[in-house]
């Protein structure tokens, strides 16, 4: 847009009507905007209880300590098992992994696998740890076939769901030991040494 000559010099575009009209309107719309939006603010903290107004469309999150891996990879080492653990959320996102002076590279492999059955398919079925599912499906193995094809997954013992009161946030698996069984324990001893960690 060019400005027109006037007998002063220049105008500058902020001078043409179509301009000054569109930069009224504009600050108009803020100010109103503005007010609005102050109101809103008022009549909400005033209104609606703070507790409610906290709580609505958070989603609470629990961290999981490498402290819960160490406990049980010392656990095992106490029996002379060379192991590893992994700590997981309940999305099956590592966020310990700890792998024993000694322990052969695929534990770190089956540990995960453990602690993602915990965290991802052993609540959802009332159970606790991989072990009771081991159990489960050892009685009757027609019933969950299909899910052993599914990554990550594994029925072996070793594995056990953390929780937090009665909600479940993630889990643990252990492997390494000379049978599941041991690793089941050595994660148990583990979430034990920690239990008032988890309330």
């Amino acid at each position: 847009m060019m400005a027109r000559a006037t007998q002063g010099g220049f105008l500058s575009p902020a001078d043409l009507p179509i301009v000054r009209w569109a930069n009224a309107l504009i600050r108009g719309t803020i100010m109103r905007s503005v007010a609005l939006r102050s109101t809103v603010i008022a009549l909400l903290a005033c209104c609606v209880a703070p507790a409610q107004l906290s709580a609505q469309g958070l989603v609470r999150t629990s961290r999981l300590s490498a402290a819960l891996a160490l406990e049980a990879v010392a656990a095992c080492a106490k029996n002379g098992y060379a192991v590893s653990a992994v700590v997981v959320t309940i999305d099956g996102a590592r966020q310990a992994v700890l792998r024993g002076d000694g322990a052969p590279v695929h534990t770190l492999d089956s540990a995960y696998a453990k602690a993602y059955t915990a965290a991802s398919l052993v609540p959802v079925r009332k159970e606790k740890s991989t072990k009771e599912l081991f159990e489960r499906v050892s009685k009757n193995p027609s019933t969950t076939t299909s899910l052993g094809n599914l990554p990550n997954v594994t029925f072996t013992p070793g594995g056990i769901t953390i929780f937090a009161g009665d909600e479940p946030i993630g889990g643990i698996g252990v492997g390494g030991a000379p049978g599941g069984n041991f690793d089941h324990d050595c994660a148990d001893a583990a979430l034990k040494k920690i239990a008032d960690r988890m309330k």
